[in-house]
């Protein structure tokens, strides 16, 4: 007997204020790492109005100008309009960062101290973290976040290209899609909401979202009887900061899996590498794609647990939730003789400590075909094939 559900997954646009504090958080990740790429790094912005506040902990031999760094985030972002009371030239910008607290730093650090077991770099903190990967696409993501992401990086890029100069940036979009059977059957219906210029008719806004961003970017095939939600509030002129606060890691739904993989519930922007919250959940990834990749199943989840200060996981788990071609005890197995999980080994095996965050911030932090991006490689799956299927 099929039995068939509906599954959505949102994505917001660079404008939206959550996401303009991620990409501020970001950017000041970049240009520490840029020039001391041991930097530690716990960067949280918040932008209100015409305000933008950053602060956490930052130790690095980078000499900055974090305002600047700030006013060119926002700049790239498109907050530059006569009308934008949140712009790149007039926000004023609070600086409130510190050192890392030395406390933390002992237990990162690969160095013996007071209290300490072990002199190897420990994770930066406690927690859970998750990967996933499904054959549903190409990027091998599920279909839903994907499908949102396309919608909102098509409608940025026609914004930044000044092709319809009554776009402003912030927006948001969703695809909710009809599985059949545990596979994606058709695209029920896709909403779009995003900013625009006083004046704009609620018409032709709807008119060119249709045409010229949702058609060209999803399957044909899959958008027969879909329904198109536009700008359903009817107008979306006060927008950005202006309209509503915005928040670093509020959107971490966003920038994994659209709910179809759990999360840990820490946030990724504006952390460096030695944060477990941030590299985990890529080595999650990476290890999850591989899986997949290499046909041992369907959909794969990875779950690690860490302790601050703890050179290894407390515990890694394997779920293909029915799907796999061999057991999840013997994928297990395949995976914890391939990767390594110490946190040090995870970013030298992803080879992390680079100024490559910006790339990750908008439209999800997987599924991108960047190389830079390297747990988005599949270059394990041969290795794990063999050792799981010996």
């Amino acid at each position: 007997m099929s039995r068939s559900y509906i599954f959505s997954s949102e994505s917001v646009g660079e404008g939206h204020p959550d996401k303009v504090a991620d990409t501020i958080s970001d950017a000041v990740l970049d240009a520490c790492l840029a020039q001391d790429p041991a930097s530690r790094v716990a960067c949280e912005t918040y932008v209100k109005s015409n305000i933008a506040i950053v602060g956490g902990e930052i130790t690095t031999k980078a000499k900055l100008d974090y305002v600047q760094i700030v006013r060119d985030a926002v700049r790239e972002i498109g907050y530059v309009n006569d009308d934008d009371v949140f712009h790149a030239d007039r926000i004023f910008v609070q600086n409130i960062l510190t050192a890392q607290s030395p406390d933390i730093a002992q237990g990162v650090d690969a160095r013996g101290a007071d209290g300490k077991d072990t002199a190897e770099q420990g994770a930066g903190d406690q927690g859970i973290m998750f990967g996933y990967a499904c054959d549903e696409t190409p990027e091998l993501m599920p279909a839903p976040i994907m499908y949102a992401h396309r919608v909102g990086a098509a409608l940025t890029a026609i914004r930044k290209s000044g092709k319809a100069p009554w776009l402003r940036p912030d927006a948001k979009s969703q695809v909710s899609v009809e599985y059949v059977d545990g596979k994606p059957s058709r695209i029920v219906n896709v909403v779009i909401s995003t900013q625009h210029a006083e004046g704009t008719a609620h018409a032709d806004i709807k008119k060119f979202c249709i045409e010229e961003v949702i058609r060209p970017v999803l399957p044909a095939e899959m958008l027969e009887g879909a329904e198109f939600l536009i700008n359903p509030t009817g107008k979306f002129v006060i927008g950005g900061p202006q309209g509503d606060t915005g928040l670093t890691g509020r959107k971490i739904i966003v920038d994994t899996y659209g709910g179809m993989g759990r999360h840990g519930g820490g946030a990724f922007s504006g952390k460096d590498p030695s944060k477990v919250d941030r590299s985990a959940a890529y080595m999650g990834r990476w290890v999850a794609k591989n899986v997949v990749a290499a046909g041992l199943a369907k959909k794969c989840e990875v779950q690690f647990a860490y302790a601050i200060g703890h050179p290894q996981p407390v515990s890694v788990h394997i779920d293909t939730f029915g799907t796999g071609t061999v057991d999840d005890d013997k994928i297990l197995a395949a995976v914890l003789k391939v990767f390594s999980f110490k946190p040090a080994d995870i970013v030298k095996q992803l080879n992390l400590l680079r100024p490559i965050y910006s790339k990750t911030t908008n439209y999800g932090h997987f599924g991108k075909n960047d190389p830079d991006l390297t747990w988005e490689r599949t270059d394990k799956a041969e290795e794990l094939k063999k050792l799981a299927c010996a």
